[in-house]
């Protein structure tokens, strides 16, 4: 059975790009033999991730990522059952909200900045979707 999750997390050093990549390292190292995909949105000292894959898989890895030194605040946006992914061309792929045009974020919040804690799960989603529609997300399969 597919799942997809998407959760919110502030980085514990927000200022240290290095946390986000060993985040995006450990995942495209790791993902691949758990049948694990998905795509991490950052910017400003937040995460927003989605992961894709097996129910049992997702679920373990969820329970890693709370424990994880990295981030703290890590809020449960949205789950589901799927019949697809939607991210499976990634095995983590990445997008630095720095990047891309103010105009997306503004679309889906008051301000033109990522904050999915102020905004619901679907929103959250959506935006996601709308970044992979436009290019926004890079990364190896």
């Amino acid at each position: 059975m597919l799942v997809r999750l998407l959760y919110a997390s502030r980085s514990a050093n927000p200022a240290s790009s290095e946390v986000t990549e060993a985040i995006l390292a450990q995942s495209r190292s790791h993902n691949p033999a758990m049948g694990i995909t998905g795509i991490l949105c950052y910017g400003g000292g937040i995460f927003l991730q989605a992961l894709e894959g097996g129910r049992d898989q997702v679920s373990d890895l969820y329970g890693h990522i709370q424990k994880d030194p990295r981030h703290k605040d890590v809020v449960l946006l949205h789950y589901e059952e799927i019949t697809e992914r939607r991210f499976g061309g990634w095995t983590m792929g990445q997008v630095n909200v720095a990047k891309v045009n103010a105009s997306i974020l503004l679309k889906y919040s008051e301000k033109a900045e990522l904050d999915p804690y102020a905004v619901s799960g679907k929103v959250s989603l959506a935006l996601l979707e709308d970044l992979m529609a436009t290019a926004a997300i890079c990364g190896r399969t």
